[in-house]
């Protein structure tokens, strides 16, 4: 195990060196990545056939495990669930998983969260003003003698 290690961690340093040397020789080097190239075509052609493989493997014993239940429903009259597909899926419990949102839907929920912002200022000014017009005129009416002068 220790052998195997020490040659992954010193097998790049070596062949470094390997290609610096005198002797080295730069034509092997061409030769060797393009058959390295075309291992790695030929491992990642094989990926794909054995990924198409299992697909279609799996997509036969699926077909037979079906024929089975519906001989089983058949046998007994039981009529197949109809699947509901909801037109809104529920939120995921973890929060990287959820839908990401559009920008359409980011501008949207910004805008309201302005008009939430201008309409609690809009609020406030408004109770201000309120607030004051009120002292206003308690104190132009002690000032009137209890006769309103601003009509």
């Amino acid at each position: 195990m220790a052998a195997f290690i020490a040659k992954q961690m010193m097998g790049s340093q070596l062949n470094a060196v390997k290609g610096q040397l005198p002797g080295g020789g730069d034509g092997g080097d061409e030769g060797d990545k393009e058959k390295e190239e075309e291992a790695e075509r030929e491992r990642l052609e094989a990926i794909r056939e054995a990924e198409e493989r299992r697909k279609e493997k799996h997509r036969k014993l699926e077909e037979e495990r079906e024929g089975m239940r519906q001989g089983i429903r058949d046998k007994y009259n039981i009529k197949k669930k109809e699947e509901i597909v909801p037109e809104e899926p529920a939120m995921p419990d973890n929060p990287l998983m959820r839908k990401k949102k559009t920008p359409e839907e980011l501008a949207a929920e910004a805008e309201a969260e302005d008009q939430d912002e201008f309409t609690k200022l809009k609020n406030t000014i408004e109770t201000q003003i309120n607030e004051v017009k009120q002292q206003i005129e308690e104190k132009f009416h002690i000032l009137s003698g209890g006769k309103c002068i601003l009509q």
